[in-house]
């Protein structure tokens, strides 16, 4: 039996991530966030996915509810 990849990460594996980071980072991951009214998981995703590959598609402009 195959294990199930997942895909996205859950609140939970946010908040491990989130609460093994220093403050300042921690504390601007969940501002921009907010700041571009997007769940925080997405923009810890983002944030990795950029250090990994500089051509990453960014989320400076995505809002929920808009078309997919």
């Amino acid at each position: 039996m195959q294990a199930k990849t997942q895909e996205k990460l859950t609140s939970a594996d946010t908040e491990v991530i989130l609460g093994l980071l220093p403050d300042r980072i921690r504390e601007a991951l969940i501002n921009r966030a907010a700041e571009i009214e997007y769940p925080v998981e997405a923009v810890v995703e983002m944030a990795i996915a950029s250090f990994l590959d500089t051509e990453a598609l960014g989320f400076a402009d995505c809002k929920p509810g808009r078309g997919h």
